[in-house]
């Protein structure tokens, strides 16, 4: 929930869970989750831009169309097996297969010592994203149109 709107700066993980299943009850997209012999093991918060807050300040509130990838959780022990780039994948055809003409990332280089949860540039430049500004000092925006 960092990324969605509130108007709380902290807020309590029972009234997060609460807000998303609001979100998901009303129909909004929030993101993907990967399973692993029937159970959830990985996370992407992948959803229309309009649905979470300012991601950069170089955003333009009236372009259409921008689904934004925000967030990955992949537990420690499944870190490095690929499971991050599969959720890349799975999430930038979910966002395209659900009418986004561009999919914006804000990914941060792998020696960043914050934002690591957003993902790390290099996958999101394998997928053919590419930069179109900053997000703050260590945080790319990042782009892909299909």
């Amino acid at each position: 929930m960092a990324w969605r709107h509130s108007s709380r700066e902290h807020i309590q993980n029972d009234e997060k869970k609460r807000m998303m299943m609001t979100l998901i009850n009303a129909g909004t997209p929030v993101g993907i989750v990967a399973e692993l012999d029937g159970g959830p093991v990985g996370w992407c918060s992948v959803a229309p831009r309009e649905t979470y807050r300012k991601l950069s300040r170089q955003q333009d509130d009236t372009e259409t169309g921008i689904w934004s990838i925000v967030c990955f959780y992949v537990p420690r022990a499944l870190r490095g097996g690929g499971l991050a780039s599969a959720l890349l994948d799975a999430a930038i055809d979910h966002a395209f297969a659900r009418g986004a003409r561009i999919v914006e990332a804000y990914p941060v280089d792998e020696a960043a010592p914050s934002y690591r949860f957003m993902g790390f540039r290099d996958i999101f430049v394998a997928r053919g994203f590419h930069e179109i500004g900053a997000a703050g000092t260590r945080r790319h925006v990042m782009r892909l149109s299909r």
